[in-house]
């Protein structure tokens, strides 16, 4: 993708956004956004997502997150997807679903439910997950992929299968050789600024098209 294509994307994808902020990277061919849709700083998206806000619903990204190809998120009321949070391809996260207990009929007799999804700063998401509604994944978890979440994560937890469990936790229980070898590349390589720290404010493109917060 040659340079003015790159600006071709982000100056007609930030047009489909109520609020940005810096460098958002929007420079993908295919970008659905429908409603009410908030990105932070330095947002990163892959080709294919779809946004989809209906009536006051938000959905919210904050900083140095995003997805890759074709994640799909619905919200009626809201879904935050908080700082520094990875989501990975074909990933399905919605706050409503229908219950059909004590109906015959189709999706319009059933009842439908909503609760706002909180998905937890620095967390990651595998491929192929559903996060339904109500649930909130804890800070630094981490979701298996082709996992459906329908409980609450908790912090540093790992979760996986269907309905989605608890399988192991990040720090706790961790073999004593697999922490001298994370310490060791720790102390030979450092612990490096993401690539974003580096990079000058926003200007140019980007800022022009940047808008007020909707409250």
């Amino acid at each position: 993708m040659n340079s003015f294509e790159r600006k071709w994307h982000l100056w007609r994808h930030t047009r489909k956004l109520a609020w940005h902020g810096r460098r958002p990277n929007l420079a993908i061919p295919y970008y659905t956004v429908a409603g009410h849709l908030e990105l932070g700083d330095y947002t990163h998206f892959r080709n294919n997502p779809t946004f989809r806000a209906y009536g006051d619903g938000k959905i919210i990204f904050g900083d140095r997150c995003g997805t890759s190809w074709g994640v799909l998120i619905e919200a009626r009321e809201l879904v935050r997807v908080e700082n520094y949070v990875g989501i990975a391809e074909y990933t399905h996260i919605t706050d409503t679903t229908w219950d059909f207990s004590g109906s015959e009929g189709g999706r319009a007799t059933a009842r439908m439910i909503t609760k706002p999804v909180t998905i937890g700063e620095r967390s990651f998401i595998g491929s192929g997950c559903y996060i339904g509604p109500g649930v909130t994944i804890g800070e630094s978890a981490v979701v298996t992929p082709h996992s459906v979440v329908l409980r609450d994560v908790g912090p540093l937890e790992v979760w996986g299968g269907n309905p989605a469990r608890k399988i192991a936790h990040r720090v706790e229980g961790v073999p004593e050789s697999v922490r001298r070898e994370v310490e060791a590349a720790i102390a030979a390589h450092g612990i490096g600024l993401d690539r974003y720290h580096q990079l000058k404010p926003a200007r140019g493109l980007a800022k022009l098209f940047r808008r007020k917060r909707h409250e």
